[in-house]
């Protein structure tokens, strides 16, 4: 806005896809830890808030902080599972990939309802081109003639 230059860097698509897609990563593992700072800093009020402050010794379950820490813990694996292990297999590439087949199954379909369309009109001309030369030779006939006598 303030500069002397007006000149701006271009990038290309292809760069500006590798830049959104490293921008999502780094995105990902973000949230990822802060996913785990919580589950620490979660782990350990839940450690203190029932040993320590003897809150929730009164509930069905004996040690339900450990529960709960587990469930946590199973949450947060999941969470690591997605973001490093399933992101390689179902990745920019894995997507590109199917893009491509979708795009070619429906450029063959396209191409089947082509063909059934040119089928169905050449069958139309044909029946459209019968119709009037049948027209033409009922036109041509004289209405007043009779057929010949047999005899």
């Amino acid at each position: 806005m303030f500069s002397k230059t007006n000149e701006t860097e271009r990038i290309d698509p292809e760069q500006r896809e590798q830049y959104d897609y490293a921008r999502k990563r780094v995105n990902q593992k973000k949230w990822l830890m802060k996913h785990f700072i919580l589950f620490l800093a979660g782990s350990v009020l839940l450690i203190i808030i029932n040993p320590v402050l003897g809150i929730g010794k009164d509930f069905f379950i004996k040690n339900w902080f450990a529960w709960a820490i587990l469930l946590w813990a199973l949450l947060f694996m999941i969470h690591l599972l997605n973001v490093f292990i399933m992101s390689k297999f179902m990745g920019k590439d894995w997507e590109n990939r199917q893009i491509e087949k979708l795009k070619t199954k429906q450029e063959e379909r396209i191409a089947e309802i082509k063909k059934q369309v040119v089928k169905e009109v050449r069958v139309a001309d044909r029946v459209s081109h019968e119709a009037t030369a049948e027209a033409q030779v009922k036109k041509n006939e004289d209405p007043l003639q009779f057929p010949p006598e047999e005899g």
